[in-house]
């Protein structure tokens, strides 16, 4: 071979190995890109975590306290009520399983009472201010950081909206996302960080401050009829304010992750719809109507929640043993009662919304707890009353301040509201909780809890 052949048999090799190269950078090119963008997608579609950094319940203060007795010193002072529902109104206190140092409001509580707007937005703004400023002091968080907030009112509604109220207070900046929830009921609270939730899923590197309240004052009820006379017993003064946030390095400093958030609406059916309705009376008096279905309806939405839960936290084989009861009711046609799972094997802390006593009676037997989950429950209704969607936080609140909140545990908070709907949100704790570095409305007085809370206690008016 000559030097020359020889030459141009190198050459043609050494093209050869190039184009080979060339053809295979360009597929390990397009193999990155390809792989880059799966990545890239599945970073962009997968669930932001979000943190509980911290909360703050209201505690208002001592001069707001309404013993029954003069709960229904008031009542009669109003010359509204008839004498039979004087005494109605009393067996319902007696029965109320409600302590005597609940708060009512300023309205309320004088006598004559005062239920005019002023008085009503006087008594927002000392919950709600007293829970963001708390709130504020407890993390460290600057007014300026919030982007999304949230507030729920179901019944005080007033122009501008409660969220500007809080915009107007803070001064939070102009591109804030604000929104209002009104008329959703007592599990409007898990509503609203429902859609926390959602928005914090869009909206990266962002806190979310959601404020829940009731307003006592303009949902008095002046009249005689007796299902919207239980309103004006059970409901007393709360307020709470919630930060959130879905920023990764925060969750050193937070207290919860939101693992679960669940909502059952069943306003499809015309009895739960009407179950609880504000409305006017004869004598056009408005209240809120809560019907004798109540507790059932209350039952039947609780048994849709929890089948939509049961399968997102539930052990394996208790799963199974629920879906088997269910293919021998369902398909097989087998007259057997159907299982409720042990979602004591789920949680570990249950904040059940302290409607009634009777609400709390019926979740207790239908889920099979003991009375150790039901305590913070039933404190909170005895120290508290009903605060409507603010409830739920008291009660995280007590097992916070009794030391029972350990890294890991799963805290299960329930409520119920006007619609019909039944709401869930599970939380994990991420570290313990110290009570002696917290600061919240049972602190000061959590050794005197639990408490012995009788079928009835006489109301000597």
């Amino acid at each position: 071979m000559t030097l020359v052949h020889y030459s141009m048999l190198i050459i043609e090799n050494l093209i050869e190995l190039w184009n080979r190269l060339t053809s295979n950078l360009e597929m390990l090119v397009i193999s990155s890109t390809f792989i880059l963008i799966i990545i890239t997608l599945y970073f962009m579609r997968k669930p932001r975590k979000i943190y509980l950094v911290d909360f703050a319940c209201y505690k208002p203060a001592p001069s707001y306290k309404c013993p029954k007795e003069h709960c229904m010193k008031v009542v009669d002072k109003e010359e509204v009520f008839t004498e039979e529902s004087l005494e109605f109104v009393r067996k319902i206190l007696e029965k109320s399983g409600i302590g005597q140092d609940a708060y009512g409001s300023n309205g309320v509580l004088q006598i004559p009472q005062d239920l005019c707007m002023a008085e009503a937005r006087k008594e927002t703004e000392m919950v709600v201010f007293g829970a963001v400023d708390e709130l504020l002091a407890k993390t460290g968080v600057k007014p300026a950081d919030i982007g999304i907030l949230v507030v729920n009112s179901s019944v005080f509604n007033p122009q501008p909206s409660l969220s500007a109220m809080i915009v107007n207070r803070y001064k939070l900046r102009g591109n804030v996302l604000s929104y209002n929830l009104g008329g959703m009921g007592c599990s409007a609270g898990l509503i609203s960080i429902h859609l926390a939730k959602d928005l914090l899923q869009v909206h990266p590197n962002s806190y979310a401050l959601v404020v829940s309240t009731e307003n006592a004052t303009s949902s008095w009820y002046e009249g005689n009829e007796r299902s919207m006379l239980i309103t004006n017993c059970l409901f007393r003064v709360g307020g709470v304010a919630v930060l959130l946030s879905n920023r990764s390095f925060d969750r050193r400093c937070s207290k919860y992750q939101l693992m679960n958030s669940i909502r059952t609406h069943k306003g499809a059916d015309d009895k739960s719809y009407n179950c609880v309705m504000q409305r006017e009376d004869k004598n056009d008096a408005i209240g809120i109507s809560l019907s004798k279905e109540l507790v059932g309806v209350a039952g039947d939405a609780l048994k849709a929640n929890i089948t939509t839960l049961g399968p997102l936290v539930l052990p394996l084989f208790e799963q199974l043993k629920f879906l088997a009861t269910l293919i021998m009711k369902k398909i097989l046609k087998i007259k057997i009662k159907s299982y409720i799972p042990d979602f004591k094997l789920a949680f570990e802390h249950f904040c059940i919304h302290p409607g009634g006593r009777a609400v709390l009676d019926t979740v207790e037997k239908s889920l099979d707890l003991t009375e150790w989950h039901m305590e913070p429950s039933r404190m909170t209704l005895y120290r508290f009353a009903n605060t409507s969607s603010t409830s739920i936080w008291y009660e995280l609140a007590y097992s916070e301040a009794k030391g029972r909140i350990k890294k890991g545990n799963r805290v299960w908070q329930l409520g119920f509201g006007s619609g019909f709907k039944c709401n869930s949100v599970v939380w994990r704790a991420l570290r313990s909780i110290n009570p002696a570095n917290e600061e919240n409305p049972w602190i000061d007085e959590i050794n005197d809890f639990p408490v012995h809370i009788p079928k009835a206690t006489p109301v000597m008016y």
